[in-house]
């Protein structure tokens, strides 16, 4: 009985106009009644086709066609380009058995909608004993497969004609993907142009309408600097929020947040950082920081909080009188040393790992290996509708390494603006 049951291992090798690499696959059991119709069924419902109204076609090592009868009628009286020879007619699809066309070692190519053209290679890798299956099935079936799987129409959302934008991806994950759905109350990610607003308005009450309720994991940087400013007006108020966003950040514990938890604190219990309070946009520090290596490194000016780019140093750039002179009192000014690309392609690497398709998750993580990533990486992000989630998650990362930063360097930052603790 072992003998007359095959296992196939079937890779997808191009379809649609693409080329695939590293191809996906199939591993399949054929028994001794299975026909290549039934065979190319299956495997086109493994690879995650419902269209099939399309035509198959096998074609055997020694050159041999097998597929349907109006097919057979219309290639018999064409020429092989490879041996110049007609081309062989087998059996009826439908009616051939696999067992009786192939063995053991042997290759024969699959393809399915003679359009698109879906090429498969299919190898005859052994035999096996269908009592070990468990059952015995009654048509061909998948034991095992491995790939990303290509829409069969080219389509990426379900209105996609080819040619339209990629929808924005939703500002909220879907509620199923929460552990505790469906009994979780959903909440909304943080605003951060409604946040960016009322923190520089100090409106405390804005602030607090943008925070409350919502969810500020992910942006924990950017909430904790807006909150700072609640804080200092209004510690009573903000006092239970303020414990829930310390204990987020220390759970997180990436680059900043161990300095923003003890800036929270520091700021509820009334007791004034030693060097006092320096307003700091960390956004605009971190991208100095952050800069081009071959780029002149810029300032910061330690009574002011102003970050002054590398070129206001030099005279013959914007002229002597508007030149900062770092000789004339060094104490005011700390260079801002670049961190280098290494903490960016990081941030690259830790953004592919969080996003929760599958597919997209490999092409982004494919995309940051070798010359060339941050170029491939940022195309990806665009294509994808990714681009809003990415800045949000890189500029988190960057302000928590610039806080990072200035409290190595003594320094405590909270947001510009007119009020101060």
């Amino acid at each position: 009985m072992a003998g007359t049951w095959l296992s196939l291992e079937v890779t997808l090798l191009r379809g649609h106009l693409e080329e695939f690499w590293p191809p996906p696959g199939r591993e399949l059991v054929v028994g001794p009644t299975h026909t290549f119709e039934q065979l190319g069924e299956e495997i086109d419902r493994s690879f995650g086709r419902w269209d099939l109204a399309h035509l198959r076609q096998i074609t055997l090592a020694d050159g041999t066609v097998v597929t349907d009868s109006e097919t057979a009628a219309e290639l018999e009286d064409d020429v092989d380009g490879g041996s110049g020879e007609p081309v062989k007619i087998g059996p009826d699809i439908d009616k051939a058995r696999v067992v009786d066309l192939v063995r053991v070692g042997d290759s024969f190519r699959y393809e399915f909608d003679l359009g698109d053209r879906w090429i498969h290679r299919c190898a005859v890798t052994g035999t096996v004993d269908p009592r070990e299956l468990g059952v015995r099935p009654s048509r061909p079936s998948v034991t095992f497969g491995w790939g990303a799987l290509p829409d069969q129409h080219g389509r990426r959302w379900a209105e996609d004609d080819g040619s339209a934008t990629v929808p924005r991806r939703p500002a909220e994950p879907d509620p199923m993907l929460a552990p505790d759905w469906p009994h979780r109350a959903p909440t909304q990610r943080v605003s951060l142009e409604e946040l960016r607003v009322a923190t520089h308005r100090r409106d405390v009450d804005a602030i607090v309408a943008a925070v409350a309720g919502h969810d500020v994991v992910d942006l924990l940087q950017h909430v904790g600097s807006a909150w700072e400013v609640a804080v200092a007006a209004d510690p009573t108020r903000a006092g239970p929020t303020t414990l829930e966003i310390v204990e987020a950040l220390r759970a997180r514990g990436a680059p900043g947040d161990r300095e923003l938890a003890e800036d929270l604190l520091t700021l509820q219990h009334g007791t004034p950082p030693v060097g006092g309070w320096l307003p700091i946009d960390l956004e605009e520090l971190s991208r100095e920081l952050e800069g081009a290596d071959d780029e002149e490194s810029g300032l910061l000016d330690l009574t002011t909080g102003e970050v002054v780019p590398g070129f206001m140093t030099d005279p013959m750039m914007v002229g002597e009188d508007a030149s900062v002179d770092v000789d004339e009192d060094p104490d005011r000014w700390l260079a801002l040393d670049r961190l280098g690309s290494g903490e960016g392609w990081q941030d690259m690497a830790d953004f592919a790992a969080r996003v929760s398709l599958a597919g997209v998750r490999e092409q982004l993580e494919r995309a940051i290996e070798g010359r060339g990533a941050f170029r491939r990486f940022r195309d990806l992000v665009h294509r994808e509708g990714l681009v809003e989630d990415w800045r949000a998650f890189s500029d988190e990362r960057a302000m928590g390494r610039a806080r990072e930063w200035l409290a190595g360097n003594g320094v405590r930052a909270l947001p510009p603006g007119p009020f101060q603790p």
